[in-house]
């Protein structure tokens, strides 16, 4: 089954073609690079990696709207639920089921509290979709446990790593994260939002194919990529 993938942006990403449409982390609104607005994507299920702002963004607008499924971290999951979303609320380790695939929470080295103040565990997202594995790390720091991950019977198709550092790993450690995970296709992310998240993603890119470790695919906001 195809799988595609839209790069909204920051963290954010649309999957489609897959049997549902999937937002990941819809920060969009106060996104300078936003490639949508939130009143102009489709959502049957939105996937949140934590809290912060800039990944949580637009998350309750959207579910709002569309009657979207939320999945979050057990705590942040009981915030937004107040807001009269539907939500699952699964723990780091948990998996949720659907009729397109699943999703299962993995650890993220990175801190969290929602603009509401709602402390918690951020998270990666283990994304089976279109029948491919898709690992979004979310906000991470580099950690050796990456490489349970690139373990586990189910090669990673896709990942979409962070590189901008300052608030994440660097286009540096995201290279050992590659390493790492093992994956057969990199979408770089999370950097050039803002200056502090500006990098050369080309040079990681460089970087990781020299060293023969995956293709990476450089996107621009709004561009689609069709997972192999």
């Amino acid at each position: 089954m195809p799988a595609d993938v839209r790069w909204l942006g920051h963290s954010a990403f649309h999957l489609s073609g897959g049997g549902a449409d999937v937002l990941v982390d819809p920060f969009l609104n106060h996104n300078p690079k936003a490639a949508a607005k939130p009143d102009e994507v489709p959502a049957d299920v939105i996937l949140v990696t934590h809290g912060h702002g800039d990944h949580l963004g637009d998350t309750v607008e959207i579910a709002t709207r569309t009657g979207a499924v939320v999945v979050a971290i057990v705590e942040l999951a009981a915030e937004i639920r107040e807001s009269g979303v539907d939500v699952r609320d699964p723990n780091l380790g948990g998996t949720v089921q659907f009729d397109w695939g699943w999703v299962k929470l993995v650890p993220a080295w990175h801190t969290a509290v929602s603009p509401a103040g709602t402390a918690h565990m951020p998270a990666g997202l283990l994304i089976h979709y279109g029948g491919h594995l898709i690992y979004h790390l979310g906000d991470t720091a580099l950690f050796s446990d990456l490489k349970l991950i690139g373990q586990r019977g189910d090669k990673v198709d896709l990942a979409l790593v962070p590189i901008g550092g300052h608030y994440t790993m660097d286009r540096y450690d995201a290279v050992t994260a590659v390493e790492f995970i093992n994956p057969s296709q990199v979408i770089p992310i999370h950097y050039d939002t803002f200056a502090l998240v500006a990098t050369d993603a080309q040079a990681f890119k460089q970087d990781v194919e020299q060293a023969g470790y995956s293709q990476v695919y450089v996107l621009n906001p709004g561009d689609t990529h069709h997972v192999k």
